[in-house]
């Protein structure tokens, strides 16, 4: 049995090191102070009796006044921690059991030597009580103890414990441990009570930043922070941890991810093509002053609505007749809106037109001008100068002296000599077409002089 409790103490002893409040962030610990042994718990006969003197320390414990225990642990998780305790004391008060319900007596065995060696499997409760400086505890363990030359034997060991925290890694620990002794080595080595008293350090937490904030709860460990950030840094100070600032080194509110809204349009500037004048939202924060949807910054004309296609100007009208210029195909005359902007050639103007080509006079049986004719055909063009857009064709006539096909081309020369003429002196073209008929089309008989020439004639007419 006595080697079977050996065996059992050393198996606890190797499982690991622990105290009381490790956790992740400081895993090691290292508690010393004194420590006193009472052995009147193996003189009692029943359980009441053994803790019914549990505070007199005057009558009953052993203490060195000194240092007189050390504790070194780690923190294994789930509030677990293992560790192991050594320890020395002068057993100068020694309970006897009692004779015949008689009183305890103790004697002085003669400052007797105490070691220990104890693993300790301890588990904390400050998590289950929610506090940040109380924690209770409860341990369970095995280890080894000498008393003097001859007596020693390994002890199942059980108790409780609690340690005040002054700060994160320091603390005032107490802990009474009950070492129960098996009956095959009672006589030698009674079962009894150990108290400690001491302080604790916790150590070993890894800050790589140096903000007070260990890296396993550090969300940006190898940059200094805040606590309230989880060890990340608000370099603008704006209450939003840089690492969720779209704008980390320019403070601005949460609703725009940290960015600053200069011009007060709800725009973070960040986003805001116009960051210092306040805008529209659908502009990219510009401002549109004559509201015709074009940004002020790109309109030509910002405090007159106009089309975007015309720069944000409004299209003009040069000739004021009410149609635009753009869809104006006579911008500089004015027209009407049925025409397309232009002037419409009424009845009255092509009266005008061929009251000019009746004095058209042509070198006799050719197609050239007689000299006075010139101020006519000036007279005809300015009049087709006046309507741009429309169209004429002109058209040549002869009376009936000669043969017909002499009569047909002298009518087609004279009338393309007309158009010619026009195109020479300013009218387009592609508005000008000349045909002849001959002797065809007569207007008058050409029975007499008079009708003659009436017959021989140059007519203007509108193409429609």
């Amino acid at each position: 049995m006595k080697h079977l409790n050996k065996l059992f103490v050393v198996m606890l002893m190797l499982a690991g090191f622990s105290s009381q409040a490790q956790d992740s962030n400081n895993p090691w610990a290292i508690s010393f102070g004194v420590n006193a042994v009472d052995t009147r718990v193996s003189a009692a006969s029943k359980l009441e009796d053994q803790f019914s003197q549990y505070f007199n320390a005057k009558d009953n414990w052993n203490i060195l006044p000194s240092v007189s225990f050390v504790n070194v642990s780690k923190y294994v998780g789930s509030n677990f921690s293992f560790g192991v305790t050594g320890s020395v004391n002068k057993i100068t008060k020694w309970v006897n059991p009692r004779v015949n319900n008689g009183p305890y007596t103790v004697d002085n065995p003669g400052d007797l030597n105490y070691y220990a060696v104890d693993g300790v499997i301890n588990y904390s409760l400050m998590s289950l009580i929610k506090s940040k400086t109380i924690d209770p505890s409860i341990h369970i363990g095995g280890g080894y103890t000498w008393i003097g030359d001859d007596l020693h034997a390994g002890t199942l060991n059980g108790g409780l414990g609690l340690t005040y925290w002054f700060t994160e890694t320091v603390g005032l620990s107490v802990r009474s441990t009950y070492k129960h002794s098996f009956e095959d080595v009672r006589a030698d080595m009674p079962s009894h009570m150990q108290h400690f008293a001491g302080l604790v350090f916790k150590f070993g937490g890894k800050d790589t930043d140096g903000d007070g904030i260990y890296d396993k709860d550090d969300a940006c460990p190898e940059v200094a922070g805040l606590k309230q950030f989880n060890g990340c840094p608000d370099t603008d100070g704006d209450g939003i941890a840089d690492k969720d600032d779209a704008c980390p080194e320019i403070a601005g509110p949460a609703e725009f991810n940290g960015c600053p809204d200069t011009d007060g349009d709800g725009i973070a500037d960040k986003d805001d093509a116009c960051p210092e004048v306040a805008g529209l939202k659908s502009l990219g924060g510009c401002p549109d002053a004559d509201g015709d949807g074009i940004t002020d910054k790109a309109d030509k004309c910002p405090d007159v609505k106009g089309p975007k296609e015309n720069g944000g100007c409004p299209w003009p009208d040069r000739d004021g007749d009410g149609v635009l210029d753009k869809d104006d195909k006579c911008p500089d005359v004015k027209g009407t809106a049925a025409n397309n902007g232009c002037p419409e050639v009424s009845d009255e103007v092509v009266k005008r037109l061929n009251d000019y080509a009746k004095t058209i006079l042509f070198n006799s049986g050719k197609s050239t001008f007689q000299q006075q004719t010139y101020p006519v055909l000036q007279s005809i063009a300015g009049i087709l100068k006046e309507y741009p857009s429309a169209k004429f064709s002109i058209e040549g006539h002869t009376d009936s002296d000669g043969k017909d096909a002499a009569n047909q081309k002298l009518s087609e020369d004279r009338a393309a000599a007309v158009k010619n003429y026009l195109i020479e002196n300013g009218i387009a073209a592609s508005r000008l077409s000349s045909v002849g008929y001959g002797e065809s089309r007569p207007i008058d008989t050409n029975k007499t002089k008079a009708g003659k020439a009436n017959n021989r004639r140059v007519e203007v007419k509108l193409v429609k």
